[in-house]
């Protein structure tokens, strides 16, 4: 019988790098129930105040090395998880804390120097209602929630720290924000056991992340089925949303980025309907919509999306 798991983020769980070194904070069979929280992403115990950037209280006793990315809660090892198999991840519920930030401009980064805001910055302070799915800033405006977890991930093959800026082909910081309640992502397992840790609460945000971040909340509660799949290989992630199937790719470069995008799409088509290349590549033009996960992580993210039902 499947068992729940219960994970809190706490300093034994808490980390903010991926490394196939980590040991796990929890072993798991497959088809088990993990139930966690997460802080925001920036280790943050209190909410911002809105306006000019002012220092809050954050977590203490950080490492500056091992602790230098988003907040996660993790990792989680799945028992008989081996590399070359694919991890699914169910979505089962989120619940966002009472607030949240985005920040506009302020810090170094290719992004804000493209936008010319590099030494300049703001931050936007939201109270958040979940019970009413409604954010409220600090002037006044509101917004309609749609909750999901910025990163998602496992560690590479590769040994060391590796930064949980980039998304990778085992997840990370995806930033998509169609994962939400009802989905299920499916990630390529990399090293035995998986080794899962998720963070980076999102309340709402746009494709494409465009000031680098999103309403960054912590969540009170996520609830995730996690089961390992056999016959399922991959190589970048895939998911099952309520709405659509679909096929995530990164790259420095968006252009790249977007086509990998696309022909891991058509290997969907292809599979699902027994069709050629071709074909999927037709079928795909007048069905699939392409977006742009985000455009802020150095490595960019674009997904194809295939609404369900659009082939019948």
């Amino acid at each position: 019988m499947a068992t729940i798991h219960q994970l809190k983020a706490e300093r034994k769980t808490l980390h903010g790098h991926f490394s196939r070194d980590l040991a796990p904070v929890l072993t798991i069979a497959s088809g088990d129930t993990v139930v966690c929280d997460t802080l925001d992403a920036g280790w943050g115990l209190e909410p911002y105040v809105g306006g000019a950037y002012q220092p809050r209280r954050e977590f203490e006793g950080r490492d500056p090395e091992l602790d230098g990315g988003h907040a996660m809660t993790g990792p989680i090892a799945i028992e008989g998880a081996k590399a070359g198999q694919t991890l699914a991840i169910e979505i089962r519920e989120l619940t966002v804390g009472a607030w949240g930030f985005c920040l506009a401009g302020g810090w170094k980064s290719d992004h804000n120097d493209l936008l010319k805001v590099t030494n300049e910055g703001i931050v936007h302070a939201w109270e958040l209602d979940a019970k009413r799915n409604i954010g409220r800033n600090h002037l006044g405006y509101s917004v309609t929630l749609k909750p999901f977890l910025g990163v998602l991930g496992m560690p590479p093959a590769e040994p060391g720290i590796h930064s949980t800026t980039p998304p990778r082909a085992t997840g990370g910081n995806l930033d998509c924000k169609d994962l939400v309640v009802g989905s299920t992502l499916y990630l390529p397992i990399a090293v035995d056991g998986g080794l899962l840790s998720v963070g980076d609460g999102h309340a709402a945000q746009g494709h494409g992340e465009i000031s680098g971040t999103a309403i960054e909340c912590p969540m009170e509660r996520v609830e995730l089925k996690i089961s390992v799949v056999d016959n399922m290989p991959i190589s970048a992630p895939i998911a099952k949303t309520p709405d659509a199937w679909i096929t995530m790719a990164f790259d420095t470069d968006l252009t790249v980025a977007t086509y990998a995008a696309m022909e891991a799409m058509f290997d969907f088509i292809q599979e699902q309907y027994g069709v050629s290349r071709l074909d999927a590549i037709a079928l795909a033009s007048v069905t699939v919509d392409m977006h742009v996960t985000q455009a802020v992580n150095r490595v960019r993210g674009a997904h194809a999306s295939l609404p369900h039902g659009a082939i019948r």
